[in-house]
């Protein structure tokens, strides 16, 4: 007997996905969005300012699950587009290498990187993007950051549960 899969957006309730969270690993995409000259070098890094779940106000990455039956490429378009918005044009490659994997745990300490809601692996990206961005969704503001303002503690300071360190990874592998 053949089951059936639902491969749409909403494959699982809210109660499925939040046991889920508490037994299985979830995959997500985290993207870095940057500006970059004629030659390649990054000359701006988008941070996203959002409201947590904890009610602060913070910066974050561009981030998302990747949802049952979706590719890779798509996650991070369809993550891009929605923080971002239609306009953003991001460069994202046919078949898209991640610069690091981040691995977030409920339990802080395992990892530099954390989500109080569930064990996350994410597949980290360096996007750039031509267009014009506007936030979307959630995310309240779009701020672009000279790659030495970025590393300024007091920015680093307002990223989330180690996205800090995420960011200054993705900073070392471009070589800024």
């Amino acid at each position: 007997m053949t089951e059936v899969t639902n491969t749409g957006a909403a494959w699982l309730s809210r109660e499925e996905m939040d046991s889920a969270r508490e037994r299985l690993p979830i995959l997500y995409v985290d993207a870095v969005p940057v500006r970059v000259d004629v030659h390649g070098t990054v000359t701006a890094v988008g941070l996203l300012l959002r409201i947590g779940e904890d009610g602060q106000v913070k910066r974050a990455l561009v981030s998302g699950r990747v949802l049952y039956h979706e590719r890779v490429r798509s996650a991070l378009l369809r993550h891009l587009e929605k923080d971002l918005g239609p306009l953003a044009l991001p460069r994202v490659p046919t078949s898209p290498q991640p610069f690091t994997i981040a691995e977030y745990f409920p339990t802080p300490g395992v990892t530099p990187f954390h989500d109080p809601r569930q064990h996350a692996v994410s597949l980290a990206y360096i996007v750039p993007v031509e267009g014009d961005c506007a936030p979307q969704q959630d995310a309240l503001e779009l701020t672009w950051f000279s790659p030495l303002e970025v590393r300024e503690p007091t920015v680093l300071a307002e990223l989330a549960n180690g996205q800090s360190t995420l960011l200054l990874q993705a900073l070392n592998h471009v070589g800024v």
